[in-house]
Formats: C-alpha cells, structure tokens, sequence
C-alpha cells in the first residue's frame, strides 16, 4: 500500500508529463500559447523593408538632337565658322557639335558650320576662320550667336548694318579667342563655350531664343530606298573626298576624309553622325578670289542618310526657317542623335558628287 507521500510523489510526476504532452502537441494550447520573437537582425530588416519605387525616366530631350536629357535645354545654340583646310585638321570640339554643315568656300575646300546647344564641355573650339553671307543665314536659321574670325565684305555689312549677333575676333570680340602655339598661323584661332557665352552676356545678346527644331523618330524615316553603308562627297577638287561608312554595331555613320579618319583632337574620336544628309543648291562665283554665292532658299534634291539606308527626297526653306528634309510633301524624320548636312554645287548634276551603295 502506497503512503500519503508516495501518492503526492505520483501525482506530481503525472502533471508534468501531460505538460510535455501538451507542449509538443498541435492542439489548441499551442496557438494559444505566448511567444517572444527575437529581435530581427539588420539584414532581416534590410530584406523586408519595402523597396523605393524606380526614379522616374526624363522624357526631356534636347532641341536639335532629340537626344535624352536630364533637364530642359535652353541656352542659345552657338554656330562657329570652323576651319577644314588641312592644315587646320585634326579640328577641335566637333564631337560635341549637336549639327554640322559642310559648305564650299574658296578654292574648292569646304568651311563648315558647328552648332551648339546641348553640350557643356569646357574643351577649344576650332580653329575658327572668317564667314560669308550663306553661312551665316545657316548659322542664324538656329537663332545661333555667330563666332568666326574675319569675314568677306558683304558679309561684314551683313554683320554690322544689320542687327546681327556676333563674335568677331577681329572686330569685337578679341579678348574672347586665344592662339594656341603649338600650330601655324591662321589655323590656330581658339575658344570655347565658356568664353564665347561670356562674351554674348557682355554684349547683351538674348540668352534664351526659340529654337527651330525637326522631327525626330527612333526608327528614322522608316522606308527607304536601298542599302547605304559606304557615301562618298565630293564638292569640287578631284584630291578632296568626303566619306562615311556605316558602323551597324554602333548605329553611326563614320566620316573620312581622303581615306583618313577625321578626328577630334580634343578626344581622338572620330567625327560621326546618325544622319547624313547631301543636298544641291545653285552656286555662282563673285570674283577672282573665288567667293561664293550659294542659294539657300530655291529647294532642290536631296539624298538622306541613315540606318546604313537611303532616301532620295528633296530639301525646302520657308524665309528664314531651317532647311527642311521632305519626301512626298511631309518632312522626314531625324534618327535621335548628330546631323551632318552637306551642300553640293548642281553643276554639272547633284548626282555628279555623290555615289553611295
């Protein structure tokens, strides 16, 4: 027979043994049950906090490229009367040029004409020369402040009895250029962005003007009429080509010249364009020097550039508008990205300077 103390030993161990079954079991006390959770740990914390929602994608672009952009674009285009004789090759700042127009001079060498707007880079421009008459209604058809270096005399009449904006490193603006040593005479005229808008202010030129602007579409004009991946220009002398070649992995029309890359100086990069462009217009020669008259308001044909395709179509102007790119009456659009445009003599045909395929 059990004792009094025995039983009380017996009961005890019952009690505990239904405690561990009931710890271990499913049932109702388990969920009722008060747990305290550790305390998550840094990476606990990291994982389970709620991820910020992407920063949202600009819709801005800039003017004349059609490029993305952070903000809004809005300083004056700069148009720079840039010196392509060969002397004055490698050229510095092209690379960031948002368009270039190639345009004859005297003596059968071209002159070209760099816009600027989109770009902020302290890096030389030129070497700048002087300008005629045609190229600066290109340079002002963008609103542009002219920069060049000397000028014809119809052009400095233009210039000065006119109400044009300019940077004359001759004339009225000097302080504004610099030559650069290390290269000869007159292909060593220099500046940059900075300066050549330090003296606009100075001069108190409109800082903000509406921009002209074409259109632009990721897939370009979409039909065209044939492969394109090699152009060859050539404006007058036999010994002076230009040409591009299509680079399919980069999307981008490479330019030489003669053979030779044409490069920045101020990068080593090579000139490049998503939009080629060849128009023809009438020129006539003015006088023994070989100046120029170049109609920028007739129309005429015109081949397009891009995708390493071509579209025949014509060019047209409106007043002082831009030149325009058309086909069938409705302007074509630019490929986002840098243009070159290139003006041809008519004679003896447009189609005599330039072959491509």
């Amino acid at each position: 027979m059990m004792t009094k103390r025995a039983h009380q030993i017996a009961a005890l161990l019952l009690a505990a043994a239904l405690g561990l079954t009931a710890c271990g079991s499913s049932g109702k006390e388990d969920t009722q049950s008060t747990v305290t959770e550790p305390a998550p740990s840094d990476t606990q914390q990291e994982t389970n906090t709620t991820p910020e929602p992407p920063a949202p994608v600009s819709s801005l672009t800039a003017p004349l490229t059609g490029l993305p952009v952070d903000q809004e674009v809005k300083q004056r285009p700069i148009a720079v009367s840039v010196n392509n004789f060969k002397a004055a090759r490698p050229q510095s700042g092209l690379t960031q040029a948002d368009i270039v127009w190639e345009v004859l001079a005297e003596g059968g060498i071209t002159r070209l004409i760099a816009v600027f707007q989109s770009s902020a880079f302290t890096d030389p421009i030129g070497p700048i020369r002087s300008i005629r008459p045609y190229l600066i209604d290109l340079a002002e058809s963008y609103k542009s402040v002219i920069v060049h270096a000397g000028a014809s005399n119809d052009a400095y009449d233009l210039l000065q009895h006119h109400d044009k904006d300019y940077l004359d490193e001759i004339t009225n603006a000097g302080p504004y250029y610099w030559r650069d040593k290390t290269r000869k005479a007159p292909h060593n005229l220099y500046s940059d962005l900075t300066k050549m808008r330090e003296g606009a202010d100075k001069k108190k030129y409109a800082t903000e003007v509406t921009i002209p602007t074409v259109p632009f579409a990721a897939e370009g004009a979409g039909t065209y009429d044939g492969p394109a991946a090699n152009i060859e220009i050539k404006f007058l002398l036999d010994d002076y080509k230009v040409s591009y070649a299509y680079d399919a992995a980069k999307a981008l029309y490479m330019r030489s010249i003669n053979g030779e890359p044409h490069i920045d100086k101020n990068n080593d990069e090579q000139l490049s364009a998503a939009n080629v462009v060849v128009l023809g217009a009438d020129h006539k020669t003015l006088d023994d020097v070989g100046r120029l008259s170049v109609s920028l308001s007739s129309g005429g044909k015109a081949v397009l550039f891009q995708n390493g395709q071509a579209v025949a179509c014509e060019w047209t102007r409106q007043g002082t508008d831009i030149i325009r790119i058309v086909k069938d009456g409705k302007e074509l659009p630019m490929l986002p990205g840098h243009t070159y445009y290139h003006i041809v003599p008519n004679n003896p045909t447009f189609e005599n300077h330039l072959v491509y395929g």
